[in-house]
C-alpha cells in the first residue's frame, strides 16, 4: 500500500515532530509498569537506555539548529556521559527513579523544544550533521526519524503495538531519504531505510544513513 499521491511532497513541519512524539507516549504509556532494562528490540541499548537517547536526540537536534549562531561545519560540543560502558552516549538523561513517567515527560519537553526550534528559526539556517549541513526542516525530520524508529524499538522491547501514520512516515522519507521506493508502504520502508526490517525485492540494510542537506531529495 503506498502513500496518497501528493503526500509524500508535503514538507516536514514542526507539527510533524510533536505528532511523531504524540505517537510515540501514547503507544508507550500502557507499559509504564513494564521492565525497563530489557534490549530494546533488536538494540544493545536497554529499552531504558534507548528512551534516553530519544530524548538526547530531541535536544540535540534543537540546540544545532537553533543556537543564535549555527554552525554548519561542526557539532555544539556538550558533555556527555554513559550510565554503562555498552550504553549511548547522552547529554540528558532523565531521573531513574522517577521511572517511566518522567521519561514521557521528558520525551513530550524534548519534541515540544525541537517542535518550537523548528518554528522559530528562520529556513535560511544551517546546522551540521554528519550526514549533511542541513535546515530547520531536515533537522525536524531527524526527529521524527529518531522517534518513530525506537518508539518502534521500546515497543517491540515492552510488548506494546506500534504503527505510525502513512502521511507522517512518507513526508519523512521524502525530506531524507531519496534512495528509497517510492511505491511500497511508507512505515515498512521507513523500517527497511533504517535497518529494521524487510522490503520486498530488496536485501535488509545492515548500514544506512539519511541525507539531510536541502534539496538531497
Amino acid at each position: 500500500m503506498s502513500a496518497e499521491p501528493n503526500a509524500s511532497l508535503a514538507p516536514v513541519t514542526a507539527d510533524d515532530v510533536a505528532e511523531a512524539v504524540a505517537l510515540a507516549v501514547a503507544a508507550l504509556a500502557p507499559a509504564a509498569d513494564a521492565d525497563w532494562n530489557v534490549p530494546a528490540g533488536p538494540l544493545e541499548w536497554t529499552c531504558w537506555e534507548t528512551g534516553e537517547h530519544l530524548v538526547d536526540d530531541l535536544f540535540f537536534y534543537a540546540a544545532q539548529i537553533g543556537s543564535l549562531r549555527p554552525m554548519a561545519d561542526d557539532y555544539v560540543r556538550w558533555g556527555y556521559s554513559r550510565r554503562r560502558s555498552d550504553g549511548p552516549d547522552n547529554t540528558i538523561t532523565v531521573d531513574l527513579d522517577a521511572g517511566p513517567t518522567a521519561m514521557f515527560r521528558a520525551l513530550e519537553a524534548g519534541g515540544g523544544i525541537l517542535a518550537a526550534v523548528v518554528r522559530a528559526t528562520p529556513e535560511t539556517a544551517r546546522g551540521f550533521h554528519v550526514f549533511g549541513a542541513s535546515d530547520p526542516e531536515g533537522f525536524a525530520a531527524m526527529g521524527v526519524v529518531e522517534t518513530l524508529v525506537h518508539a518502534h524499538d521500546l515497543a517491540l522491547g515492552l510488548g506494546v503495538e506500534f504503527e505510525p501514520p502513512a502521511g507522517l512516515c512518507a513526508r519523512t522519507l521524502h525530506r531524507l531519504f531519496p534512495d528509497v521506493p517510492r511505491d511500497t508502504a511508507p512505515w515498512a520502508t521507513l523500517l527497511w531505510a533504517t535497518g529494521r526490517g524487510d522490503l520486498e525485492g530488496k536485501e535488509r540494510r545492515e548500514k544506512w544513513r539519511w541525507y539531510g542537506a536541502p534539496g538531497a531529495t
